[in-house]
């Protein structure tokens, strides 16, 4: 088997409810909301719901990744799942549920 090369404009993510899987990205979409995400999110709790984090970020997103918001939903929730993962996000133990920035 031939071995591959990195692909500059992919990343990996992972998932925080499958913990050891990952699956390769759009590195341009995924940086863009990413730093969405950080941007809107608050330090502590109370947080935002999926919706609000959904709502927030379209606003901080690039019009040439994501014209009229296209696909922000999704991208939201792959990018809050990896930062889960990666501890830069804290998920909040009430319904519905919440997320804020890890401390």
């Amino acid at each position: 088997m031939a071995a591959t090369t990195p692909n500059p404009d992919r990343i990996s993510i992972e998932n925080v409810n499958h913990p050891g899987q990952t699956q390769t990205v759009d590195a341009a979409k995924y940086e863009a909301m990413r730093a969405a995400l950080l941007a809107v999110l608050p330090a502590g709790p109370p947080g935002l719901t999926q919706g609000e984090m959904r709502d927030a970020v379209v606003a901080h997103l690039p019009e040439d990744l994501y014209p009229g918001g296209a696909t922000a939903g999704w991208w939201a929730k792959a990018v809050q799942l990896d930062l889960e993962a990666k501890g830069a996000m804290v998920r909040e133990r009430v319904k519905p549920l919440r997320w804020h920035r890890a401390t």
